[in-house]
């Protein structure tokens, strides 16, 4: 986003650490990138009014109004950023973590023009649309990113121990890392000593609801992430599996 010119950041930020460190890692990029952080407001968990919130990121000017949290305070967030025109003003809004779902039952008039990063579209390809058709027709929605990718990790799993013959942990631990990950969720993902899988993120926005062809057409993409760059890197991780000398 910073490339594409959105280079002035404000955060609404979950104050714990789960949304402390979603700011933190993504206000380094955008620092990193050359853009600037104009400020950041910290919410209680669960929060019920972002009107406070949202004026101070409105009265910021910065370009990007990001929201670094998850859940039901996204949802929140969301609703009352379309009530106080925050996009109608020219800012940009990301949510940080979003489920698809999540976007569904806000409904693509509350959520036209939000900025979402995701590993995991059901209308990517003819793989992503085969598995997503299967999956809706058993559970009754599109897969989330997290519901694509533990099957992604399932999968991936068992078909280790049947390749080696052995569910011996170590073993099937070598083997997973020795294979790549080329399935309906991931091309080329790889599982790195430290247990992390790097695959390609996406960036997408979701369709003005004239441009929407279905109940679930909802995204369109703006840019794919490379997974080594999507991905903290393996000697800034502090992992103790990982031998750095």
């Amino acid at each position: 986003m910073v490339n594409r010119g959105e280079d002035s950041w404000f955060f609404i930020t979950a104050d714990y650490a789960f949304g402390m460190a979603l700011e933190r890692d993504a206000a380094n990029v955008v620092k990193e990138s050359g853009g600037k952080v104009l400020g950041d407001v910290r919410h209680p968990l669960n929060s019920s009014d972002f009107s406070s919130f949202l004026l101070q990121a409105q009265a910021s000017k910065a370009k990007v109004v990001a929201l670094a949290n998850a859940g039901g305070d996204t949802t929140n967030a969301l609703k009352q950023a379309a009530e106080v025109g925050i996009t109608q003003g020219g800012q940009k809004m990301i949510a940080l973590l979003q489920e698809i779902t999540d976007t569904h039952a806000l409904g693509a008039k509350a959520t036209q023009g939000l900025i979402v990063t995701d590993a995991f579209y059901w209308d990517m390809n003819d793989e992503t649309r085969a598995f997503s058709q299967r999956f809706n027709e058993k559970v009754g929605h599109m897969p989330t990113m997290i519901q694509a990718g533990l099957y992604s990790a399932t999968m991936h799993y068992l078909k280790a121990i049947e390749a080696i013959g052995t569910d011996e942990a170590p073993k099937v631990m070598a083997q997973m890392r020795a294979t790549p990950i080329n399935d309906f969720f991931a091309k080329n993902g790889k599982i790195r000593i430290d247990g992390r899988m790097v695959h390609d993120m996406y960036l997408f926005e979701v369709k003005k609801p004239e441009e929407s062809k279905g109940e679930w057409d909802l995204y369109k993409l703006i840019a794919t992430v490379p997974g080594d760059q999507a991905f903290r890197p393996l000697d800034k991780g502090g992992c103790p599996l990982v031998k750095t000398n």
